[in-house]
């Protein structure tokens, strides 16, 4: 697995895996396109719209783009945007997969020449460059138009608090929980529905056979901690203008998540092992583990991964903080944006747009590169949400995950500094769980170690 502990676990596995989606629908991107026409030639730094004639004149012109992609066989959605507007080539570089790729694209920004036109984005690494202005705001391309076409706690991630649109939803990781229907039969374990239940249940479990546990909480997975937190209604990071920035990780909802899981921990009835590791691997298909705390994209990874267990798992949502009030987080998913330096503004945002919004391309990341959708088309799509894959013993998973897309919330933000967010964690909190110490502790010098560095880097930081 990559380095960036972000990255690639939103399900993009080279591995063989298999999904059933189907058909989707979006907004046209004509009709996007006509929402933008008519105003005055706009900058890429405006949000005036620019006029139908430059964006018909684009559509005709020889192009060439550079797209960087770490997603496999994207050529196919490509050909799709290059067969309905032939003027426009695109080339796709692998430029390296998350950090790798966001490290060359700084180094190209700082020098003024090396970047592409586009590049895919992770949405928790959104905040990361447009505090830098590197981002082009979409809203002058007709971007707007198609916030209908998209689940709206994934159109909030790529927005700013101005209304800019700084990159298209391509796919997304609303967390929910696969368990082993096998092993809770064998033990009496009702599916938990709240995190009281949860606990109960670990405990139970490993008492009755000290060789299984309930789960593993990974001591170097921070994004997995921030989906947490995310259903938890934490707010983690809240940033205003482009120096002001409000940093509460061990907040109260922190404290409670911290004081949950490292209670849990530190009774020694869940895993704490690094994930995608080949022990993690090996674990999972002798059933050390009765449920995967995971994400949309989980599914399709296990059935590739697991391949022992077939048949064995299930689907839920997460357990609930409130039962009343279900909630859940997200883990994972991409976007495309375009770079604020391009010289063929029109085209690339079109290319954007197009790749993410068309029903054809969207249909074909479902069902090529497996990727859970981001569209509202797809998600209630009836052959989509039906489909009872054999792995998962014919229960509709799809489903499952697509009701708790719509639990997600649409508040919570990233910092600006997400690397060194993830390191901090590793070091402080993930370290507490690996040693099974006081995570609730670690969640204070966690904060103070956050709080340090913004301050270095010239933020005000709120509350401190």
């Amino acid at each position: 697995m990559p380095q960036n502990p972000f990255t690639s676990l939103s399900g993009r596995s080279s591995m063989s895996r298999r999904l059933f989606l189907t058909t989707t629908g979006a907004l046209s991107l004509g009709a996007a396109l006509t929402a933008c026409g008519g105003g005055s030639g706009g900058s890429p730094a405006s949000a005036e719209p620019v006029s139908r004639a430059d964006i018909d004149k684009a559509m005709k012109t020889p192009t060439e783009l550079t797209f960087w992609t770490w997603v496999p066989n994207i050529d196919k959605e490509v050909a799709l945007f290059e067969k309905r507007y032939p003027a426009i080539k695109v080339k796709v570089v692998n430029a390296g997969q998350g950090t790798p790729q966001y490290t060359k694209l700084r180094t190209a920004l700082k020098a003024g020449s090396g970047a592409p036109d586009m590049v895919q984005i992770e949405y928790q690494a959104i905040p990361t460059f447009t505090i830098t202005d590197s981002l082009l705001d979409l809203r002058p391309y007709g971007a707007s138009a198609l916030k209908p076409a998209f689940v709206d706690w994934t159109w909030a991630q790529v927005s700013g608090g101005d209304g800019e649109v700084w990159a298209i939803p391509q796919d997304t990781g609303p967390m929910g929980m696969l368990y082993r229907q096998d092993i809770f039969d064998a033990h009496g374990i009702d599916v938990p529905t709240t995190w009281d239940e949860f606990a109960a249940a670990a405990r139970k479990l490993h008492q009755a056979d000290p060789d299984v546990y309930l789960t593993n909480l990974a001591a170097n997975q921070v994004a997995a901690w921030h989906g947490l937190l995310w259903q938890a209604g934490a707010k983690p990071y809240a940033t205003s203008g482009r120096s002001d920035i409000a940093i509460s990780v061990d907040d109260a909802v922190s404290k409670k998540l911290g004081a949950y899981w490292g209670g849990l921990a530190k009774e020694g009835v869940i895993g704490v092992e690094p994930d995608f590791t080949d022990s993690w691997y090996a674990a999972l298909n002798r059933g050390k583990y009765a449920t995967w705390i995971t994400a949309a994209w989980g599914p399709v990874f296990l059935s590739g991964s697991a391949k022992a267990t077939a048949g064995k798992w299930r689907a839920a949502p997460l357990p609930q903080w409130d039962a009343a009030r279900p909630s859940s987080g997200n883990w994972g998913g991409s976007t495309t944006a375009v770079v604020r330096g391009t010289k063929n503004p029109v085209a690339a945002a079109l290319f954007a747009q197009f790749l993410n919004s068309d029903p054809a391309s969207a249909k074909m990341f479902a069902t090529e590169q497996f990727f859970f959708p981001a569209t509202k088309a797809l998600l209630t799509d009836a052959s989509f949400v039906s489909d009872a894959p054999a792995f998962y013993g014919g229960q509709k998973v799809n489903q499952v995950f697509a009701d708790v897309s719509s639990t997600v919330n649409s508040s919570f933000q990233w910092p600006p500094f997400l690397d060194q967010a993830a390191t901090d964690w590793t070091e402080t909190v993930g370290k507490s769980l690996a040693d099974k110490g006081d995570t609730v502790g670690a969640l204070g010098d966690w904060q103070s170690r956050l709080t340090t560095y913004a301050k270095g880097q010239g933020f005000t930081v709120k509350g401190s």
